[in-house]
């Protein structure tokens, strides 16, 4: 009777997925990592030799397509494990129950690891055959899995019809794991403080003059003490300033593949978050030491923040009223690129594992991959733009302000590759060196360029910027 119940259950189940697949279809959380281990309920519904109903389920995807009618491992029971990092459970149990649903022999294990010792965890498990067969994936640590991962067995050209990005995944004519959303640095502003300033939306700056304006006017100072800050990147911005660059049409890596600090652009970049502060006066280096918690605490009006910074705010900060616009560019013209953005990751398949659980990891890929409703649930639980054509104009999607920004432009945010975490660790440094101890622009870039290329000297890093669609645009 539970079978039965089950079937019905899954055909119930997918006539509403296949509803939404493909059509406008509200808004999430994710929250931070967390301190400790734990393993969630498997996903698994009672497995028996009841009749399935007679009328098949439909099918789902529009290139990339999923038969729910398809048995999987010939219809016998088999179990799985799927790992990822604390902050997202119910959207990974939300998953396998989905799936689990349609093929009730199937029992996936939900392991949790927080984020520091996934990574050391995750490697070592990956070794051996009793390892996930199914994981999450962050292209941040992309050399330390890549090696573990079995290609998916879905066509390259299905995944570059339907995902923007896929392309720039492409290894050896295969594709491991791609970007189911697109995150990048957009400008968050407190629509109280920009009201109380005499704001409008007609004031929503477009260049980085016009931004350093409206940063001098909702800035605020009694009896000569700052008690809001117009703008603050404090607490760091290295991760802003690499791909800032962009918008001069610098990319950041050379044709051999190392970086490149020490130009022009990195320069009037660095140079005007200098005189925003030192010569503008929006704000102070000891005005609070973190941008975006004092953004929620109500001590800065703007700062520069990615899209998870959307659920961060409304989580810990729910009264903090705010809403988002595009990164400024040096001129109103469109620019080589807005900036650069990373994804979040579709998970990986453990080439370790045993055949049969390698099957249904590729399985839940094909299901995650064509499922609309499922891929929507991903990118507002997180807030980034779909990496799927088919949600793009999607309107309970662009409701999310980080992700509304992005839609006019999102073929103008490059993606330089899973760029190794020297680059940022370095850039930092740089940055926290000029505008704390006051070194020269000049020679700090020199040193930054010279350290991070030693470092990526022992790499196998391969710049993506030459498969970015304006690729030929950029400086010789």
């Amino acid at each position: 009777m539970k079978k039965i119940f089950s079937l019905v259950l899954a055909f119930t189940l997918m006539l509403s997925l296949a509803a939404c697949s493909g059509a406008p279809a509200s808004q999430p959380s994710s929250s931070a990592p967390a301190t400790q281990e734990s393993s969630s309920a498997p996903a698994t519904q009672e497995s028996s030799s009841a009749p399935a109903p007679s009328q098949e389920l439909p099918s789902i995807g529009n290139v990339i397509q999923y038969n729910p009618n398809q048995p999987v491992n010939d219809g016998k029971d088999i179990s799985i494990e799927l790992w990822y990092w604390t902050g997202a459970a119910n959207l990974f149990q939300s998953l396998a129950d989905k799936y689990a649903a349609i093929h009730p022999n199937v029992t996936i294990k939900l392991v949790e690891n927080p984020w520091e010792d996934y990574w050391t965890k995750l490697p070592l498990a990956l070794q051996g055959k009793d390892g996930p067969a199914i994981f999450n994936v962050h292209n941040s640590q992309h050399d330390n899995l890549i090696g573990y991962m079995a290609p998916y067995d879905i066509p390259v050209a299905d995944m570059e019809k339907e995902f923007v990005g896929a392309t720039g995944h492409i290894i050896d004519g295969k594709i491991y794991y791609t970007d189911y959303g697109l995150m990048t640095a957009t400008a968050y502003y407190n629509t109280k403080m920009w009201e109380a300033a005499g704001l409008t939306d007609k004031d929503i700056p477009k260049t980085w003059d016009q931004f350093r304006e409206i940063a001098k006017k909702l800035t605020i100072r009694k009896d000569g003490k700052l008690v809001q800050a117009g703008f603050s990147y404090n607490g760091g911005i290295q991760g802003d300033v690499l791909g800032m660059n962009y918008q001069y049409g610098q990319n950041l890596f050379a044709a051999d593949n190392k970086v490149s600090l020490n130009n022009e652009a990195m320069k009037n970049v660095i140079q005007r978050l200098k005189d925003m502060y030192a010569v503008d006066g929006v704000c102070e280096y000891n005005f609070g030491n973190n941008s975006g918690d004092n953004f929620g605490q109500g001590t800065v009006a703007m700062f520069l923040g990615w899209g998870f910074m959307t659920n961060v705010l409304k989580q810990n900060f729910p009264d903090t009223t705010f809403d988002c616009f595009e990164i400024p560019t040096p001129a109103e013209s469109v620019p080589y690129a807005y900036h650069r953005y990373n994804g979040e990751s579709t998970f990986g398949v453990n080439k370790n594992a045993p055949a049969e659980q390698q099957a249904i990891a590729q399985d839940i890929i094909r299901f995650f991959l064509a499922n609309d409703a499922i891929q929507k649930e991903f990118c507002l639980a997180n807030a980034v733009f779909p990496a799927k054509g088919t949600l793009k104009a999607d309107a309970d999607l662009l409701k999310v302000p980080s992700i509304a920004v992005l839609a006019d432009h999102i073929d103008r945010y490059i993606w330089p590759g899973p760029m190794p975490s020297t680059v940022e660790n370095n850039v930092k440094i740089m940055l926290e060196d000029i505008f704390y101890n006051k070194a020269d622009i000049t020679k700090a870039l020199t040193n930054a360029e010279t350290t991070i290329n030693k470092d990526l000297a022992n790499l196998k890093f391969t710049s993506q910027e030459p498969m970015y669609k304006y690729a030929s645009e950029a400086k010789k």
